[in-house]
Parts: structure tokens; sequence; C-alpha cells
């Protein structure tokens, strides 16, 4: 199942595919952004697939809008060997406030590593790469995967030192950089340093928080193929991108 590259079973997964797709509400009917028809399937199981292939067989689908819709997919659809488990949001918990109720929600064994990404793009990044920083030292609390872009206007920018430690969340600005692919590594007492507060913003609240509690983040930059399916213009862009990757899913 999965690649010489497998992160292997202490690492279970969070993907947030809780999008209302206000942006490409015109395109999708009354689906949720995640189940948007690409290559014969929903993109979220693409983002299944792909996680698969890397050896991750434990995730928890945070869902909210349409939430019924991504459950019964999957309980119609079951992949071999993978379990998935849905844990819709009753009430708007942000990205934060997600990751939280779906950790809580796995059942079994607690994982040592809680792999989060988004359900409405891919990064066909190497995670046991990622991973490296974790295992290599244990003063590193989370990676987060980034990717240089020499337009990055479209997206927010990850400022680090030059050992590639966090320093901050940029705001959108024209120019090149290293953007966020929302792919984030992050050991499993972390998640009790999450901010209590409802709705929480990964990016706005939770990583601001840790950095100011002294948290070492550490930002792993990959140049794997990346699409985020959140526009009119990119959403169209999915099906050749997914059938131009096919080798990075499970079968």
């Amino acid at each position: 199942m999965a690649t010489g590259h497998s992160l292997g079973p202490d690492v279970a997964a969070v993907i947030l595919a809780g999008g209302f797709g206000t942006r490409i509400r015109h395109l999708l009917a009354d689906l949720p952004k995640p189940m948007a028809p690409v290559a014969g399937r929903p993109f979220v199981e693409w983002v299944v697939r792909f996680l698969a292939r890397q050896g991750v067989t434990r995730l928890v689908l945070s869902t909210g809008y349409r939430a019924e819709t991504i459950a019964e997919h999957f309980a119609r659809h079951p992949l071999p060997g993978v379990s998935i488990v849905c844990a819709p949001e009753t009430e708007p918990l942000g990205t934060g406030g997600g990751v939280i109720q779906a950790a809580g929600g796995l059942g079994g064994p607690t994982p040592r590593l809680w792999l989060v990404l988004n359900g409405d793009s891919l990064a066909f990044a190497d995670l046991a790469a990622a991973r490296a920083p974790l295992l290599a030292d244990p003063g590193v609390a989370g990676v987060i995967v980034g990717r240089y872009l020499a337009d990055a206007g479209r997206f927010g920018t990850l400022d680090t030192n030059d050992d590639g430690r966090l320093l901050r969340f940029a705001e959108k600005r024209p120019g090149s950089g290293v953007i966020n692919t929302g792919i984030y590594l992050l050991r499993h007492e972390l998640l009790a340093e999450f901010p209590a507060q409802r709705p929480l913003s990964i990016e706005q609240d939770v990583f601001p928080t840790l950095l100011a509690r002294g948290h070492r983040l550490q930002v792993v930059t990959t140049d794997a193929a990346f699409l985020d399916i959140g526009t009119p213009e990119s959403l169209p862009e999915a099906e050749g991108f997914v059938r131009e990757h096919a080798g990075e899913f499970l079968a």
C-alpha cells in the first residue's frame, strides 16, 4: 500500500473537509467543496488515496457543510485497509477546533504524530521526509510543509530563520515566497497547547500562540506539485492534475 517512504502506524491524519466553497459554489451545486467531482471520484477521496499510498491508514475527516454527503460516500466506497471516521461539526469550530474534535473521535491507540491537511488541496510531498526533523530533534514540536512559488501573491507566506524555524505567518503580498501548503505534522502532546476559544484558526490563533509559548515549529520546503481547488480558475485544473499524477495514489 505505502511507498518505500512510509510514515508508519504511529501517525494518524485529520483531513479538514468542512469547506463551504464560497468562491466556487456556483460550480458545485449543493456539494461541499471537498466533494467536488474530479476524475471520477470526489476530490477528498484523492486526498485519502494519496495518504494511503504513503502508509497513513487511520484518518478522521473534520466535516461541516453537508457533512452527511461525505460520510455516506465513504460508507458506500470504503478503501481496503483504511479506517475513515467522520467528525461533523455541530457549531463552527474553525480549523483548529476541527482538529481537536476530530482527534478526539479517532478511537484506538493514541498516535505519536498527527498529520493535518486540507480536503480541498493536494501537495505530493514526501511525508516521511517531512517527518525527519521530528525524528532528529525532540525539541521540534511540529513541522509545516511549505512550497516555494515565484508568484505567491494569492497566498500568505511563511517567514523563517536560516535554519528553517518558523518565525511568523506573513500576510498576502506580491512577489515570490514559501507558501503554506496546509500540511502539518504535530506531536500529539501539542494538541493540549491549542487555545480553548472556538472558533479557532490554526494559522491565525494556534500557531501564533505556540510560537509565543516558545514551541519550535520547523518549515520543510518541497517542490512537489501543488493544487488548491478553491477558485473558479483552479478547480477545472484538478482533473488533469490528478490524472497526471496517478502514481501518487492508492490504486
